[in-house]
């Protein structure tokens, strides 16, 4: 079971970091986004190291509160999760 749940939040934060990624490229090119209400429920869900490194390294929702302070208090709470279980 508690490896099942690494792999879910390594999986989830795979896909968050992708996420932040492509939607910073389609914020560049002015494209249709992907909703802040996804990118959070993502973190939540168990991406929420990934949503972090991935708003780190893209600079993307830098200049938005909510992910400035929320991102990095997910990520550190899945990070102590995973230490726990591993």
């Amino acid at each position: 079971m508690e490896t099942m749940i690494l792999y879910w939040i390594a999986l989830m934060s795979i896909i968050g970091f992708i996420l932040m990624g492509f939607d910073k490229q389609r914020a560049i090119h002015k494209e249709w986004r992907i909703r802040e209400r996804t990118l959070w429920l993502v973190a939540l869900f168990g991406g929420g190291i990934g949503s972090y490194i991935g708003m780190r390294i893209f600079r993307h929702k830098t200049k938005h509160t909510s992910f400035v302070f929320g991102l990095p208090a997910i990520a550190i709470v899945y990070a102590c999760i995973s230490l726990v279980i591993y």
